[in-house]
């Protein structure tokens, strides 16, 4: 039998929009009148569902609502969704730092959280008296966290400033911290929230090694929050998907950011112009992808081409402008760049299109992002990150009727084979 070891009951969180203690009297005395009689709670039955971009006509909305789940001992267990979803309520419901309208939370063994920079830390205090504030909070006693501390600092990499106010440490320097404390206090259950973006790309890489470890070699759980695909692969044996506050899906860690990815990419081809910068001297009006031709979707192995319409009111020419593209795969990784700069510019006319094309397609089935760039004389005239998304479908790239799993890779390769 799978031992499990925190187990989320039909959880629920309802909140009042607007100011706190404005008008919620007579809602409070509602509330014990229906409690004292034995009835259950009248608002629990109004309420809508936690959709940000839209305006309700209730002033009550449900930031969770049904959440069931199980995580067994030693999982790591990924939480995704876009921004609004629920999920820091959710993992403040887990920690304890807010209690669930409805449902229940059951745990065995303690229960460390870095949801937020400095999460339990007092400012005046050293590092060093914070790192003994958090262990005595999770219930260690003085001797056993006096045996970790110095791997803590090493961790850290706060050696030089351990004695020194946390008040004035910086942001990334307080996730060092926070995080070392969280990880060598021995929790049960560590949940983690996208705090770590806080911290450099090579600490960033040390945390969810040691993640790994005490989930692997340890057998303790992880609880895991990010919008980082490629840390979530790399970490979570398993996550769920949450959508305006229920359970969208629950797989496999490759199944839930398929589905998490669909649903915000969920057009073959989605277009957003919004973030670019740049003189706007030349600019891309309108973007075409297709494959074999302008009615056939991309295909592995099959030809592509992505088609640009510039907008060039003052008729620059074509070999003044540098068009450059950036291909990044659904884990925000790269895979390939493109550009004018790498081929011959024969044509002096104004430019007017830019054609990007590809006869053989070598990328595997998925969804792709691209980053634009245009320069005029070497000074940025249009640059629009992640300006598109496409997708290309499963091909017979070998022409044998064996499709190459993407778990095996992103790029498709030519190549010979010779058995002696």
């Amino acid at each position: 039998m799978t031992d499990i070891i925190l187990k989320a009951e039909n959880i629920s969180k309802q909140y009042r929009l607007g100011l706190v203690g404005t008008g919620t009297i007579s809602h409070d005395l509602n509330r014990w009148w229906h409690k004292i009689r034995g009835k259950e709670d009248p608002y629990l039955k109004v309420g809508e569902r936690n959709d940000r971009s839209t305006k309700g006509a209730s002033e009550y909305v449900w930031a969770l609502q049904n959440i069931d789940f199980e995580v067994a001992k030693g999982e790591v267990l990924g939480i995704i969704g876009k921004n609004g979803a629920g999920k820091s309520t959710l993992l403040k419901i887990l920690s304890k730092v807010t209690s669930p309208t409805t449902g229940e939370i059951k745990t065995r063994g303690r229960i460390a959280s870095l949801l937020e920079v400095g999460t339990g830390f007092h400012g005046e205090m050293t590092g060093r008296e914070n790192v003994y504030l958090n262990g005595a909070i999770l219930g260690m006693t003085k001797r056993e966290i006096t045996s970790k501390i110095e791997e803590i600092i090493e961790f850290s990499g706060c050696q030089r400033y351990i004695d020194t106010p946390v008040k004035r440490y910086s942001s990334g320097m307080t996730v060092r911290l926070a995080f070392a404390v969280a990880a060598f206090l021995e929790p049960e259950i560590l949940v983690i929230d996208e705090v770590l973006a806080v911290g450099d790309a090579e600490f960033q890489k040390k945390a969810i090694g040691k993640m790994q470890d005490i989930s692997r070699g340890d057998g303790r759980t992880v609880l895991f929050v990010s919008h980082n695909m490629a840390s979530v692969k790399s970490l979570c044996s398993r996550a769920i998907v949450l959508e305006n506050g229920v359970v969208g899906f629950s797989g496999t860690t490759e199944a839930s950011i398929d589905y998490y990815l669909k649903g915000e990419k969920n057009n073959f081809l989605q277009t957003k112009f919004g973030n670019r910068k740049g003189t706007g001297l030349v600019k891309i009006n309108k973007v075409d992808v297709f494959g074999e031709n302008k009615n056939v979707k991309p295909q592995s192995g099959k030809p592509l081409t992505i088609r640009f319409q510039l907008d060039n009111p003052n008729k620059v020419k074509a070999q003044d402008i540098d068009f450059d593209i950036r291909i990044d795969d659904n884990l925000d990784q790269r895979i390939s760049w493109l550009s004018t700069r790498l081929v011959k510019k024969d044509t002096k006319n104004n430019l007017k299109y830019v054609e990007f094309i590809i006869d053989n397609l070598q990328l595997n089935n998925g969804i792709y992002t691209v980053t634009t760039h245009i320069t005029v004389k070497n000074i940025i005239s249009d640059w629009i990150q992640k300006a598109f998304t496409f997708e290309i479908n499963q091909g017979d790239y070998y022409n044998n009727g064996y499709f190459v799993p993407v778990l095996q890779g992103k790029t498709l390769l030519d190549f010979k084979v010779k058995l002696h």
